[in-house]
């Protein structure tokens, strides 16, 4: 069962530095994932997420076998069957893959993919969008999508899956799966982008120290 916690509390809502400033951190669970792509629920948001905003994400389920993932599809409120998908394999391989699905034009498209070492669990994954930027994506050790356009994209949504096909029992037996939504308008205070452009400069630092390290 999915829940949504509001973090948007006084303090921010009535934030007069940027008082569209908003964060709703949301929590799956494993019998969310227990589910095939097309039997999936999707679960409407309070407030549409527009102009810029960064999805973080940590994986913290047990998963029960070596087969399907957590799967999570966020989708746009312009277009109804526009989304965003992240996929987690299971340890120890903990597979990682990006697709996005725009029906007017390429339709689904896988855009990124690895079968080893894609996530952990004591890294999030933050997936940042703006409109002037495009998407980009860093899964906690490095940037793995950056600035793809994907037109214009405000979060209305989500659905979870995880099972490969509908005879495939459990796929995840414990845990919890926690994505955040942080957004606001920039034009209504440019200090409050700082937020969008950390995962540019995480995955910029982590390159900078790599290469010095092997020097």
């Amino acid at each position: 069962m999915a829940v949504a916690v509001s973090l948007a509390g006084p303090a921010l809502a009535q934030d007069e530095i940027n008082p569209s400033l908003e964060i709703v951190e949301n929590e799956l669970y494993a019998a969310d994932f227990d589910t095939v792509a097309r039997d999936a629920e999707r679960v409407f948001l309070d407030d549409v997420h527009s102009r810029s905003w960064q999805v973080t994400i940590n994986n913290g389920l047990g998963y029960s076998g070596d087969s399907g993932g957590a799967v999570l599809r966020i989708y746009d409120a312009g277009q109804d069957e526009k989304f965003i998908e992240l996929g987690a394999g299971p340890p120890p391989d903990r597979a990682l893959w990006v697709a996005v699905n725009i029906p007017d034009n390429e339709g689904y498209v896988p855009i990124y993919s690895i079968t080893e070492r894609g996530w952990s669990p004591s890294t999030n994954i933050i997936i940042a969008y703006t409109d002037r930027a495009g998407m980009t994506i860093n899964n906690g050790q490095r940037i793995i999508v950056s600035n793809l356009d994907i037109g214009e994209f405000a979060i209305s949504s989500y659905s979870a899956y995880g099972a490969e096909s509908s005879t495939e029992g459990s796929v995840v037996e414990s845990g919890v799966y926690t994505f955040e939504i942080l957004s606001g308008d920039p034009a209504e205070n440019e200090f409050h982008l700082f937020p969008f452009y950390v995962t540019a400069a995480v995955g910029a630092l982590v390159g900078l120290l790599f290469l010095t390290k092997r020097r």
